[in-house]
């Protein structure tokens, strides 16, 4: 059975991939036995590793994800699998919040992975290939958070998008399940981190089964998992990742 799991012969794209969870995805599929392909906003990180390709692009663009697709397929035409990870964090309190910000976080952390995702089905259906496609949310797609209306919602989105498109992709060979991390140390979460005041971080750590915060590799494995043949017979579901955070309700005192 050690060997469902290896991912030997097989190519990845994984958008958002230049750092944070991202980056831990691209590194766990590689040191599986993957070809990747990373992706960030911007050029060629120089701490990117020297076996990843690496791709950049906008993808709140409109024509952006068919052009990354394209560009990835490019770079390996044998690409069977798309780990959708690409998102962000634009929030204010509901009261503050603008059509703008909304707009921004709906063309990122939904309509780019949709499109992504589209682009990438396209071309597998075209070629008569089968495949996998990951699509990282979030416990915020399960469980509200303050000040966080939009970011929430985008990511209870793509827990039911996780869903549609397997419904959608079945019949097509590709596979379609989430990975929803929990509080993981990233970029995004630095300021939590490394704040002067620890009460916040303190209260996660109690609410947390395994009383610490996520690091990056934490969440890696289930992307492994859910791109191997380990996982053939699993499609349309979310795996959960937070070291028990949502398990119950009220944490430690």
């Amino acid at each position: 059975m050690t060997k469902a799991f290896s991912l030997d012969g097989k190519a990845a794209l994984v958008t958002g991939s230049s750092q944070g969870i991202g980056l831990a995805f691209a590194t766990g599929l590689h040191d599986s036995g993957a070809r990747v392909v990373c992706h960030g906003l911007t050029g060629r990180p120089a701490t990117l590793p020297d076996w990843a390709g690496y791709l950049s692009a906008d993808l709140c663009a409109p024509d952006a994800p068919a052009s990354l697709v394209a560009q990835a397929f490019a770079l390996e035409p044998g690409l069977d699998t798309l780990i959708c990870n690409a998102g962000s964090f634009f929030d204010v309190p509901f009261l503050e919040m603008t059509r703008q910000l909304w707009d921004k976080t709906v063309a990122l952390n939904q309509a780019a992975t949709y499109f992504t995702a589209q682009a990438f089905a396209k071309r597998l259906v075209q070629e008569k290939r089968g495949g996998s496609i990951v699509i990282t949310s979030s416990t915020n797609g399960l469980q509200a958070e303050m000040d966080s209306t939009a970011y929430d919602a985008s990511k209870g989105a793509l827990v039911m998008l996780t869903k549609s498109l397997a419904v959608s992709l079945a019949d097509h060979g590709i596979r379609v399940n989430g990975i929803a991390p929990g509080l993981i140390k990233t970029p995004l979460t630095q300021s939590l981190v490394h704040a002067g005041d620890t009460s916040v971080r303190e209260h996660y750590e109690k609410k947390i089964l395994l009383r610490r915060l996520g690091a990056p590799e934490d969440v890696a494995g289930a992307a492994v998992f859910l791109s191997s043949d380990a996982a053939s017979y699993i499609t349309g579901e979310t795996i959960i990742v937070d070291g028990g955070l949502t398990t119950w309700q009220i944490g430690r005192l």
